[in-house]
C-alpha cells in the first residue's frame, strides 16, 4: 500500500452516520472519506482476512451497513464497531491511510469480485459464498459460532 516515509498520523477521526462514512485526516494533510460498507468488507480481523491472503473471506450483502462506534485501541489503531454487529477488526493508522490512498482500486476489485461469484451488495439480493476452510483447524467458526478452535469468528 501507498505509504510516505514519514508515518502520518491522524488528527481527526468523524463517523457520518447519515452518510455512513468515517472520515480520517492525517498529518500529511491527506484526508480520507471511507465508506462503512467498504471498512466491513476489508475489516482487518481474522473473520474476514483469514489466516493468511488465501483464507480472506468475500463479504457481501453490506450494502447498508453503519459504524456505530469508533473505540481507541492503544494510541496505534481503532476498533469500529458496526451495526450488523461485527466488531474484531483492529484498524491501525497505517491500514485506514492504505485503505483511503487505494480506495478506488480496492473497491473496484470487491466489486468485480461479487460479480464473479454471482453476489451482491444488496442484502436482500446476496447469498452467502461458501465458506473457505482455516487452515487453524477451527474451521473458522469461532468459539461464538460453534465452530471452535482458533475463534477467528
Amino acid at each position: 500500500m501507498n505509504m510516505p516515509a514519514e508515518r502520518p498520523w491522524p488528527e481527526e477521526i468523524k463517523v457520518d452516520k447519515v452518510a455512513r462514512t468515517l472520515r480520517v485526516a492525517f498529518s500529511d494533510g491527506k484526508t480520507f472519506v471511507l465508506p462503512a460498507e467498504l471498512l466491513r468488507v476489508e475489516s482487518p480481523s481474522a473473520e474476514v482476512q483469514g489466516h493468511s491472503p488465501d483464507q480472506k473471506q468475500l463479504v457481501s450483502g453490506r450494502m447498508h451497513v453503519g459504524i456505530i462506534g469508533v473505540e481507541p485501541v492503544g494510541n496505534y489503531a481503532v476498533k469500529l464497531v458496526f451495526d450488523d454487529l461485527h466488531d474484531s477488526g483492529i484498524y491501525s493508522w497505517d491500514y485506514l491511510y492504505g485503505l483511503g490512498a487505494n480506495q478506488d482500486a480496492i473497491w473496484a476489485d470487491y466489486l468485480a469480485e461479487l460479480e464473479a461469484l454471482g453476489l451482491s451488495r444488496d442484502p436482500a439480493l446476496s447469498k452467502a459464498p461458501p465458506p473457505k476452510a482455516h487452515g487453524c483447524g477451527g474451521g473458522g467458526g469461532g468459539a461464538k459460532s460453534g465452530g471452535g478452535g482458533c475463534g477467528c469468528g
